[in-house]
């Protein structure tokens, strides 16, 4: 564990989108013009964080890294077509993400939306394909935890929550219920699947290790909406001001800047609570917490 946090991240990165070059279909390859929008909107770009969650979590559980890698980019995928979704016209409408135009701007909205549709298939045939768990049972509980992380029950009944809620005042335990679907669901599962593929983790330490990436997944979302006020367009690769722009009801708008601050150190705390008694086997995922509440974009 002597390797800084940075290369360590820096590792992490490069192995995740070489591997996700690998497995995502060539830009000759039939059809040509979806497969270039596939590779578009997954490679060169992003910070990689649920990847990185799932390689912390990984050396937690002392499990291969080989194992590690397919999980993680599997999520990374899923990620990947939530934002291709998100930034269409009838979603949030954005035309700017990770610094270059959104999908459907680069192509057109026919083709971003199999583009989303593709990489979400692309992640579930990763995550069937070769053994990545020590019992077959674990690895289709995975393959649920994943499913239901990404759909009615997570992320997307997040975001359906989110849309209908524009131009709402939310209650504090609202705005939770909706980021706890909408952004956590995805991180959590980013976790548990890079413990689970070794059953070194018993049950009380998965429960311990599931509530840390709670804490965790808010505490993204909380960063996120400081950052949407107090970034700049240039430094987050997305358009800045859109939350507001858009009338969304975000953390900062019902608690006031210094107030969700104070929220997301608050969540920090209790990630690091969740993670006591794993003593430096979990050195990763704190630096992977604090990479998070102090990013600037």
């Amino acid at each position: 564990m002597s390797v800084d946090f940075q290369s360590w991240a820096s590792n992490c990165q490069a192995r995740i989108e070489a591997f996700l070059d690998s497995r995502l279909p060539a830009n000759d390859c039939v059809p040509m013009r979806l497969h270039k929008a596939m590779r578009y909107s997954v490679l060169g770009g992003g910070k990689r964080v649920r990847p990185l969650l799932s390689f912390a979590a990984g050396e937690l559980a002392f499990v291969d890294i080989e194992r590690v890698t397919v999980v993680a980019a599997a999520v990374e995928l899923i990620h990947a077509y939530s934002l291709v979704h998100d930034d269409l016209p009838c979603m949030d409408d954005d035309i700017l993400r990770r610094g270059k135009p959104t999908c459907h701007i680069e192509f057109d909205e026919a083709t971003a939306l199999l583009t989303g549709d593709s990489l979400q298939t692309l992640a579930f045939e990763l995550l069937a394909e070769k053994r990545l768990a020590d019992t077959p049972e674990t690895q289709l509980e995975m393959i649920a935890q994943l499913a239901q992380a990404s759909g009615s029950r997570g992320m997307a009944g997040g975001q359906a929550f989110d849309l209908d809620s524009v131009g709402k005042t939310l209650s504090l335990p609202e705005l939770e219920f909706m980021h706890v679907h909408k952004t956590g669901a995805l991180i959590r599962a980013a976790t548990m699947l890079g413990a689970r593929c070794s059953s070194r983790l018993d049950v009380d330490q998965l429960d311990k290790l599931d509530h840390f990436a709670k804490c965790v997944g808010l505490a993204f979302q909380v960063v996120d909406d400081l950052l949407d006020i107090e970034a700049t367009t240039a430094t987050l690769g997305k358009t800045a001001g859109k939350d507001a722009e858009n009338n969304k009801p975000t953390y900062v708008s019902i608690l006031g800047i210094s107030q969700a601050r104070e929220l997301a150190e608050k969540l920090q705390h209790d990630a690091y609570q969740a993670l006591d008694g794993f003593g430096d086997d979990a050195l990763r995922l704190r630096q992977v917490t604090d990479f998070i509440i102090k990013r600037k974009f």
